[in-house]
């Protein structure tokens, strides 16, 4: 008889709950699923573990026996990124689901460099590897950030070999999980608090290197955008000369190992205080030979001729000069002679106009009392006082009435004009 679905007053025992829920769950089967193992440990033969998602924060416990252990790698370890077939089992007695592994096997390599080499080709077309948005170190950083692991050598080399070189050197260290599930996370948060002090003028990230699926942390999407954001200069010193993960590419500088990441940052006391010392031999023999140079010169230029003896200049001239004064004279002369020349003519003609020149002529000039000219007879009746001005002076007159009669024609154009005068 198939029991009723269960009521408050038709309760299933807890055994058939438990038997039906086997039986769901038996009926999913066999499953082939993806993580990374965050946990791995060995009892009595068996392996007891855990699988986390690889995007998501979901996790699986896991078995593998100890008859099913002998058919898979032994290499497997936290950490790894594996493909494994699980059959989900529900242990009636103890209340307890566990998935039992019947095979497991790493990730294959083709398939994480498939997947690497795609999302290495969408950020170089998005620009984040581009040379020209990588920022320039600073000469002499006061405060490096640091992010690494807890007690790691990287961390030893990075701060041994930056305080060996310039031991004023200052560095605000941030430790983080370099290799397993909390890579991704703690990394990125910890570039991003470093970015944030505006004391840190670069930051280095270290690891020790690794096999390939210990450094797939340093090419996760998250992270390598958090790098790629900061505007901080970052040096990615992670792996060895044959790694290559994302970081490597949008870091601003790739170092690498962590001692080579100190020396590229660091710049060595010894040697810029030796560079300092040879350029300042370099301008000091540049000096040296520059005033030779010119004290050369100045001896040259005093033994030539024209700065010898400086009479020359007036000897050279002298004749020149004479001949230039010579001729000077001789048109100031020719002008004035031409001028004097003209001069006189205008006199001349000054004097044929004037009326002093007409009085000599034997003309006069009649003026009444009033000094008025007289130019009609009217002008001067019979008895009026008159003035008469001829060549050689002036007399007073009187008007008549009589008039003479002129006995020649110049007598009667002087006459014509003039009243008689008594």
């Amino acid at each position: 008889m198939v029991p009723g679905p269960p009521t408050l007053d038709a309760p299933w025992p807890v055994a058939l709950l438990s038997s039906k829920i086997r039986g769901w769950i038996d009926r999913l089967g066999t499953a082939w699923v993806e993580g990374e193992i965050t946990q791995w440990g060995v009892s009595g033969g068996n392996v007891y573990g855990k699988l986390k998602d690889l995007h998501e924060d979901a996790t699986i416990s896991f078995t593998i026996w100890s008859s099913v252990k002998a058919r898979i790698p032994a290499d497997l370890k936290q950490g790894d990124r594996v493909i494994a077939a699980v059959k989900p089992n529900y242990w009636v007695k103890g209340g307890t689901l566990t998935m039992q592994v019947s095979d497991m096997r790493h990730v294959g390599l083709g398939d994480l460099l498939e997947r690497l080499e795609r999302l290495r080709a969408q950020l170089a077309a998005e620009g984040l590897f581009a040379i020209e948005r990588k920022k320039r170190l600073p000469f002499l950083p006061h405060t490096i950030g640091l992010i690494t692991g807890k007690d790691s050598d990287a961390e030893k080399d990075v701060l041994r070999n930056a305080q060996l070189r310039w031991p004023q050197v200052r560095f605000r260290v941030v430790h983080a999980a370099v290799q397993g599930e909390r890579t991704v996370t703690e990394v990125t948060a910890a570039i991003r608090t470093l970015d944030a002090d505006p004391e840190v003028e670069v930051i280095i990230v270290a690891r020790g290197g690794g096999d390939f699926q210990n450094l797939l942390g340093f090419s996760d999407e998250t992270l390598v955008r958090a790098a790629a954001a900061a505007v901080t200069p970052i040096v990615s010193a992670i792996g060895h000369e044959a790694d290559r993960p994302l970081l490597d590419d949008v870091a601003d500088l790739r170092a690498s190992t962590p001692t080579d990441a100190a020396k590229r940052v660091v710049p060595d006391v010894a040697e810029e205080l030796a560079r300092v010392q040879q350029a300042r031999a370099r301008i000091g023999t540049r000096l040296t030979h520059a005033i030779a140079h010119e004290i050369d010169r100045i001896g040259h230029l005093r033994t030539r001729p024209v700065l010898a003896s400086s009479s020359w200049i007036v000897d050279s001239r002298a004749q020149e000069l004479t001949r230039y004064v010579a001729r000077g004279v001789e048109l100031v002369e020719r002008c004035v002679e031409k001028e004097t020349t003209r001069v006189a003519e205008l006199r001349g003609q000054l004097r044929a106009l004037s009326p002093q020149a007409t009085l000599d002529r034997g003309y006069a000039i009649v003026q009444t009392a009033a000094g008025h000219v007289v130019t009609a007879p009217a002008e001067a009746p019979a008895g009026s006082d008159l003035r008469v001005t001829v060549s050689g002076g002036a007399f007073a007159a009187t008007a008549g009435d009589e008039v003479a009669s002129p006995a020649h024609p110049a007598a009667e154009e002087r006459s014509a004009g003039s009243p008689a005068a008594k």
